[in-house]
């Protein structure tokens, strides 16, 4: 065991590290959520309208897939520590520029500079749960999934109560400010281990990692699952509005109940696989969890087409989001245990994918729309269907030797 992977592990750092590994990507949901009460306020300060405040979020998305495409490679070229400390200072530094932003133009670049540079913080994250968990990765990253999805459900209101201190400009303070103790922490707490040297030019170093993991056919299947797997996850965050306050009807106060009772049920899974893991490993759980997806998934099918009362969709939309983390968090430990040297871009690969699905979900809804919650339902029958096309597929010697 390296240096670095015997400190990150020992019992004592075990409880520190993770936490401060949870708080680093934490800065993705925050960065995304906190700013969203403000966003009338934003637009009405800088002359402009509501869709250019809708588009730093598209951008923001975006720039993010970017930037773990890039930094993923780069953590493991020159290591992740480096990039791990320059991703968080770059974030502080343009979340304090967005503070200061005077026109739409530089809000919209700064948003799109503070999601590029703030992935390069969030990429190193699962090479350092694996130094931690080893072979129970999966338990490791269980507990930072429930980290991002806790922090979008307080994101918001932590985003009112900065507002209440005086005007919007306090929400990227705080950022900056979160940013820069999270920064202070890493800095003095991560192990400083030094970067293997590189054989070839960064560049080719860059590419060749990229062609490594892709045709890495061991787990090429376990790939292509992740945008699959989560489509149905970001369908639910583009459509769940509609679901309940539309179609349903029911109050804003019951509906930040019934997103809660969901996202518990996201909480609920994460935890179950922190416990399942040791004892089942990754591989039988990604086959768990994809049987999980398709009774709850059909269950969700069945009860809208057939209309039935809207306490059946909320309790089979936690279960099936529990489903969907199990799957995951199982899959993309599968493929980063797999690299021994190219695990910042595996995860890199992972993350383009996962939000890549997330930026197609709500055109794909858009076109299904027929005023009802089924075009939700056909998108996870879809994504379901396809899923389950690729565990399927033949497996070659390596795929039966590994899973």
């Amino acid at each position: 065991m390296s240096q670095q992977s015997s400190t990150l592990s020992s019992e004592s750092n075990v409880r520190f590290f993770l936490p401060l590994l949870s708080a680093i990507i934490a800065i993705t949901p925050f960065a995304i959520d906190t700013y969203l009460p403000a966003m009338k306020q934003i637009a009405d300060y800088l002359n402009t309208d509501m869709s250019a405040m809708q588009l730093s979020v598209s951008l923001f998305l975006g720039g993010y897939a970017l930037g773990l495409l890039l930094f993923g490679a780069l953590a493991d070229a020159i290591g992740r520590r480096p990039v791990m400390l320059f991703g968080l200072a770059g974030y502080g530094l343009c979340s304090l520029g967005l503070a200061y932003s005077e026109s739409i133009f530089s809000f919209l670049l700064l948003r799109l500079l503070q999601a590029v540079i703030g992935a390069a913080a969030t990429v190193p994250v699962a090479g350092y749960v694996k130094s931690i968990y080893g072979d129970n990765m999966a338990k490791g990253m269980s507990y930072v999934s429930m980290i991002l999805m806790a922090a979008p459900m307080i994101a918001p209101t932590v985003g009112v109560l900065l507002m209440g201190l005086g005007h919007w400009h306090f929400i990227f303070y705080a950022m900056c400010g979160y940013a820069l103790v999270v920064f202070l922490l890493a800095f003095i707490k991560l192990p400083k281990v030094p970067a293997k040297p590189l054989e070839h030019s960064l560049l080719y170093t860059l590419f060749h990692s990229y062609k490594v993991v892709l045709g890495e056919k061991a787990v090429r299947r376990n790939i292509f699952i992740v945008g699959l797997a989560t489509l149905p996850f970001f369908g639910y965050l583009t459509t769940v509005s509609f679901i309940y306050l539309e179609y349903y009807g029911v109050s804003e106060q019951m509906f930040g109940i019934l997103f809660a009772v969901n996202i518990c049920g996201f909480l609920i899974g994460s935890f179950s696989n922190t416990r399942l893991v040791p004892r089942h490993g990754s591989a039988a759980l990604v086959k768990v969890g994809l049987v999980l997806i398709i009774c709850f998934g059909l269950a969700l099918f069945l009860v809208n087409l057939w209309q039935w009362h809207l306490y059946w969709t909320v309790g089979l939309l936690s279960c099936f989001l529990a489903s969907i983390v199990i799957f995951s968090s199982n899959n993309d430990a599968l493929i980063v245990l797999h690299f021994k040297e190219q695990t910042g871009t595996a995860t890199g690969v992972i993350g383009v994918l996962r939000f890549g699905s997330g930026a197609v979900a709500g055109p794909i809804l858009a076109v299904l729309h027929d005023g009802t919650p089924m075009a939700f339902c056909y998108l996870l029958l879809g994504a379901i269907g396809g899923c389950v096309l690729l565990m399927a597929l033949p497996k070659d010697k390596r795929q039966q030797n590994y899973q």
